[in-house]
């Protein structure tokens, strides 16, 4: 992968400092509209990030008006624009991902928490492991579960490259003993999970079968934090579609509090790595 670069995230940070540009200046999107003669609705969509393409000229006006005059803040505005308009590594998976999917926001996400309770992180899967995982599903040709499992990998760089994101996993026991693929395709897994589990910026924690009920039973979800300030926090939760992303702040703010739940509710760091030693060398004491 080269520098993380997210077009969506670029758009709604070029959208969020447009609207505040207006906002300070005094106007409403429809006298903005009107004074450029602009069809009905195309300010408001700009700051909605529903165009998803602003040209120069359109952002040059707009930033003269708001009286927007600091060069740097001009030719970072533009960089924005450009770089919403570029298309990220994920984009030649056509049949895998679509124009608003998961690595799009990965790509430039400082941390992530997520919780699985069935399987383990696509972020933290092996080839084999995803593979098996996929075939489970519906019939899916041979050609389009490779792209898949090849996406699926791609996604992890931004654990091991230059300033890598932080991850923060829950997963539920029951994922970890769950054998998909196979005895030697879960060990291999869980080794894998062991060995990512070493990296300064990854934290893995079993939550215990024995816990209970917890505060996230049975609705895994991914959080996304970003380092600039315009970037809001947004979840993610897997569907049998193309997934859903919530980025109402009442939804974060709970899901939030729901992670540092079952946080508390799972097993250290520590801990959690003797379970999965255990879960490793189990099937070789069974054999």
């Amino acid at each position: 992968m080269t520098t993380p670069h997210s077009p969506t995230l670029r758009l709604r940070r070029l959208a969020a400092m447009l609207r505040r540009a207006r906002e300070r200046a005094g106007y409403t999107t429809s006298q903005v509209g009107a004074k450029f003669k602009w069809s009905a609705g195309k300010v408001s969509k700009m700051e909605t990030t529903e165009t998803k393409r602003i040209s120069p000229n359109d952002l040059d006006r707009l930033m003269d008006l708001y009286g927007v005059t600091d060069q740097a803040e001009r030719e970072g505005m533009q960089a924005l624009a450009r770089d919403a308009r570029q298309r990220g590594w994920w984009s030649k998976y056509k049949k895998v991902f679509s124009d608003h999917a998961l690595p799009d926001f990965e790509a430039e996400a400082s941390l992530i928490r997520t919780f699985e309770a069935q399987i383990v992180p696509g972020l933290l899967q092996t080839p084999q492991y995803a593979e098996a995982l996929l075939k489970g599903g519906r019939y899916t040709d041979p050609e389009t579960v490779r792209q898949k499992v090849e996406a699926r990998m791609a996604r992890r760089d931004i654990l091991t490259r230059p300033e890598p994101a932080r991850l923060r996993a829950v997963i539920d026991e029951a994922a970890l003993r769950r054998p998909i693929g196979g005895t030697e395709t879960l060990r291999g897994q869980l080794a894998h999970l062991l060995y990512m589990a070493q990296l300064p910026n990854i934290d893995v924690q079993v939550l215990p079968l024995d816990a209970g009920a917890h505060a996230a039973l049975g609705a895994p979800f991914t959080l996304l934090d970003f380092p600039d300030p315009l970037d809001l926090p947004i979840v993610y939760i897997d569907t049998a579609g193309e997934g859903v992303f919530l980025e109402d702040p009442e939804e974060v703010e709970a899901h939030s509090a729901t992670f540092g739940d079952i946080q508390g509710s799972a097993l250290s760091t520590t801990r959690s790595a003797a379970v999965i030693t255990d879960l490793l060398r189990a099937p070789e004491s069974e054999s």
